[in-house]
């Protein structure tokens, strides 16, 4: 069973997310902001990364740059999933190390294309 860390300060997001990927049969593992996402991924060493941009203690730019330079997770996948939709925002996060930007309120079709394009 493939494991996707979801990444949001928001419970409903949260929770929203993690639905989408239980539903999809995959094992779900959640941290509520950069930091924690950080700590997640290493220990975990998920398939994959959902993770919001603006969150408290280290938001999400940061974490995608810690995670990259990490011999141990620069390997996974980020895909960013934030209110943030500009052009600049889906170049910037591209520049951070993310594979895409997925604009809230999330699709839950995108979602599950990610995991699929992923081998989910």
């Amino acid at each position: 069973m493939q494991k996707i860390l979801v990444v949001d300060d928001s419970p409903a997001e949260l929770a929203f997310l993690r639905q989408i990927i239980v539903d999809a049969g995959c094992f779900a593992v959640s941290a509520v902001n950069g930091r924690e996402a950080v700590e997640k991924a290493k220990a975990e060493k998920p398939s994959l990364i959902l993770m919001d941009i603006v969150m408290p203690e280290m938001d999400g730019y940061q974490a995608c740059r810690a995670l990259a330079q990490d011999p141990t997770t620069k390997m996974i996948p980020i895909y960013f999933v934030s209110s943030k939709n500009q052009k600049a925002d889906h170049l910037w996060a591209k520049m951070q190390g993310a594979k895409a930007l997925i604009p809230k309120p999330a699709d839950k079709q995108a979602i599950l294309d990610i995991l699929k394009q992923s081998g989910m």
